[in-house]
């Protein structure tokens, strides 16, 4: 089957298309004939430097969420599987590939009303999302800023918090993406690559959802009132936002960090697909490579230019 290898760690140009052997469907597992690839923000750290939340065993097909038809099951995994479309996580490994292993237990089948790319979108920003969005207990007539409000999650986090009744503050750089968060629902857009950013937000914030970090993650916090709450999901600039406890609490701030069991990240993600089945909730899908571009998709999410969520179509 076709993959794609990373044999080092460096530039997108480490990513290589070439032959791998087909996966097999091991007790408890199954194999997947793959149709669209999920790509992330973390994936391009990891192939970069090796850091981040997977094995870094060189060399490897990388790859942690795919959507696709059930091909082959393994002992102990039920045989009316077969056929059914699933999306899943792989592991850290295996998902840049025309076919992909994974844990009978990490499916998710697909509603019938839900496009399968649509799905896959929805994988892990849909579960980010609605996870962030509960966390921070957003209530009707809230001012909500969306860093990155263009983003795989960002434009999730706008969708779910205008549903929560929220006055919702959109914050992107450049007009093109500041027009797609107006499109989903916005109430207000601000551009933060224009120095004067905060000053064009007006009132005081109650809820920020900080998807970038550094600089413009700390001017969003300042724009948080007392009572307002914080919480982190991203760090497009390349580092966290540096807020300690005793700053936020000196302006009366919570710090939300959101946790959760394998049960609650499986349920929000479920909660993700059952509301883009009832037409509640859309993924923006803004680019799509050929699994063989799989460094040009790498290339351009870095280079913060993309909008929405970067997918591989694989067949």
């Amino acid at each position: 089957m076709r993959a794609v290898w990373l044999r080092e760690f460096g530039e997108p140009e480490v990513l290589a298309i070439g032959e791998a052997p087909d996966p097999v469907a091991d007790a408890g597992r199954v194999v997947v004939d793959v149709e669209y690839a999920n790509t992330t923000f973390v994936e391009t750290q990891f192939r970069a430097t090796g850091s981040g939340p997977f094995a870094a065993d060189l060399p490897m097909v990388p790859g942690n969420g795919v959507g696709g038809i059930v091909a082959a099951v393994g002992p102990g995994v039920p045989d009316d599987l077969v056929g059914a479309r699933v999306i899943t996580s792989t592991g850290g490994h295996g998902g840049y590939a025309e076919r992909a292993a994974a844990d009978a237990a990490s499916l998710f089948q697909v509603p019938a009303d839900v496009p399968l790319d649509v799905a896959v979108a929805l994988l892990a920003d849909g579960r980010t999302a609605t996870m962030m969005t509960r966390a921070a207990g957003i209530r009707a007539g809230e001012r909500v800023l969306v860093e990155a409000a263009a983003g795989g999650v960002g434009t999730l986090i706008v969708q779910l918090a205008k549903a929560a009744g929220a006055t919702v503050v959109a914050a992107a750089g450049g007009a093109r993406k500041l027009a797609v968060a107006k499109e989903l629902g916005a109430d207000i857009t601000v551009d933060y690559t224009e120095a004067d950013w905060p000053g064009q937000v007006g009132d005081a914030v109650d809820v920020v959802f900080d998807g970038v970090g550094g600089d413009i993650g700390r001017a969003a916090f300042e724009l948080l009132g007392r009572g307002g709450r914080m919480v982190s999901f991203g760090l497009a600039s390349g580092t966290w936002t540096a807020i300690g406890e005793e700053d936020a609490t000196a302006r009366d701030v919570t710090l939300v960090r959101p946790t959760a069991t394998q049960d609650e990240l499986r349920a929000h993600t479920e909660s993700a697909l059952a509301e883009a089945a009832a037409g509640r909730l859309r993924p923006i899908i803004g680019q799509r490579f050929p699994l063989a571009k799989a460094a040009d998709a790498h290339r351009a999410i870095q280079s913060r230019a993309t909008i929405g969520k970067t997918l591989l179509a694989v067949r």
